[in-house]
């Protein structure tokens, strides 16, 4: 994509062109006809076309190569000349997506302006896409506990491939950045990573938004399926697409290749498919709103994301991350996590993942002080739970007698920092200040039990063990 074409059936014309270019310091092509021109586009993209409307003995006339490029290359702008030119063929022209008309004769410093700007014009695009990507959400995965390391190894499998993907997990586990993570190391790190939110686009828009459309009015409008071209495109919350779309993506996925609304060519395009959902698509199916053979097309490789109650142990290291992002990108102070805010959120309940962990450090960040570690009483809703060093007893923890309330909250206890090390019973001794063996008494007595879940273990209720398969 470094030289211009040039099509014209006038060959003085084409040539005259060609040395003008040349002597400006472009590479260029020649083409008398449609079907060099068109062999020249399919075998290597051009960053410019120079085309003519009218072409003597040729299958298609200018306005037709228009349509063809900007349907299969909507990056290359189009420069039309005519010797014939009025008025209604420079509208018809632009309307298809020519970059510009100029009539013949034309003037060499015109022609030379109108190349200088296209050219210009189409690589500030291609820098504001590049620019547009590289601002959507890191696709830096952090974490080191034993459900994180599986979930890395798994993803790790599938980047050099081209199969497809299906990523489930609660909402904010984190799906979308482990789908840029197989896009950043995939071999199509280079194209597109586009994202379709499928709950947020309007089910009466959502063709229109996939395909694109055509239109006499405003000519071809390319949808998000041809942005995606040549890179991944990433269906969030796929459960929530309309069934009439559903047919026509599984059609997509099968063909590579759709008719935008109100057009009648053929689009062809070369995308990964990755999907996301927070729903069990098979009982989705079993109530008729999702397609089973869509299922079975996108659900070639499912990898479930844990949820944050699961990477207890990384919640230190996400913390950190995101202090380091939003001191980066916002200018947030750059503060330390002390070790008694570390606890604190290892124990909290997060119903909203890493997402919720991550709004959390922005707030702290943005209402608390500008330097020192961070506390336990900075975090949200910690003073609560804590009053100049005194634990406030719940409700019904403060109406049982001493020994069941002790035993009541050992096992919480001892529950919540298991879970907060992963299971491990070494550093949840070392911290709670046991030995081994009388944590190992002490959790038998108690009736707590571990047991893998996520590819991590997991303390939980021994009865609780016993009723789960």
């Amino acid at each position: 994509m470094t030289d211009i074409l040039i099509v014209d059936d006038e060959k003085d014309i084409r040539e005259l062109i060609s040395d003008i270019l040349q002597d400006e310091g472009f590479a260029t092509r020649l083409a008398a006809n449609s079907d060099e021109a068109m062999g020249h586009i399919n075998t290597e993209q051009p960053a410019l076309m120079i085309l003519d409307i009218w072409l003597k003995d040729s299958q298609m006339d200018g306005i037709d190569i228009l349509k063809s490029v900007k349907r299969d290359y909507p990056d290359v702008p189009v420069v039309i000349i005519s010797g014939h030119g009025n008025i209604e063929i420079a509208v018809a022209a632009i309307k298809q997506g020519a970059y510009d008309f100029i009539e013949k004769p034309f003037n060499i410093d015109q022609l030379m302006v109108v190349i200088r700007r296209a050219m210009e014009t189409s690589r500030l695009r291609r820098e504001n896409v590049a620019l547009k990507r590289k601002d959507g959400p890191s696709a830096t995965m952090v974490g080191e506990g034993a459900a994180f390391r599986t979930l890395k190894s798994q993803l790790e499998k599938v980047t050099k491939s081209n199969g497809r993907v299906m990523l489930t997990g609660a909402p904010g586990a984190g799906k979308e950045i482990a789908a840029r993570h197989i896009h950043a190391n995939s071999n199509r790190v280079d194209g597109p990573f586009v994202c379709v939110n499928s709950a947020a686009i309007e089910p009466d828009r959502m063709e229109e938004v996939l395909f694109g459309r055509e239109s006499a009015e405003r000519g071809v409008e390319p949808g998000l399926l041809e942005q995606a071209d040549g890179g991944v495109v990433f269906f969030d919350e796929v459960a929530d697409m309309p069934l009439g779309t559903q047919s026509k993506i599984l059609r997509v996925l099968v063909d590579q290749q759709f008719q935008r609304v109100g057009g009648a060519d053929k689009v062809r395009v070369d995308i990964r498919v990755i999907s996301s959902t927070t729903r069990d698509l098979r009982a989705e199916i079993d109530a008729g709103t999702f397609r089973q053979e869509l299922y079975h097309r996108l659900n070639v490789v499912p990898i479930h994301v844990p949820s944050l109650e699961d990477r207890r142990e990384d919640i230190p290291l996400l913390a950190r991350h995101f202090i380091e992002e939003f001191n980066k990108n916002q200018g947030l102070p750059l503060r330390e996590i002390g070790t008694e805010a570390d606890a604190l959120l290892q124990t909290m309940v997060w119903p909203g993942n890493v997402r919720q962990l991550k709004n959390v450090i922005e707030r702290v960040l943005i209402l608390g002080p500008s330097s020192g570690a961070i506390t336990a009483r900075d975090l949200p809703n910690a003073e609560e739970s804590v009053d100049e060093g005194r634990v406030v007893l719940s409700g019904s923890l403060a109406t049982l007698p001493l020994r069941e309330a002790r035993e009541l909250f050992e096992r919480e206890y001892l529950l919540t920092q298991i879970n907060r090390f992963s299971g491990n019973i070494s550093r949840t001794a070392a911290f709670v200040g046991m030995e081994r063996s009388a944590l190992h008494r002490k959790l038998k007595s108690l009736g707590v039990v571990t047991s893998n879940k996520s590819g991590t273990r997991v303390a939980q209720l021994e009865s609780q063990s016993g009723t789960e398969s």
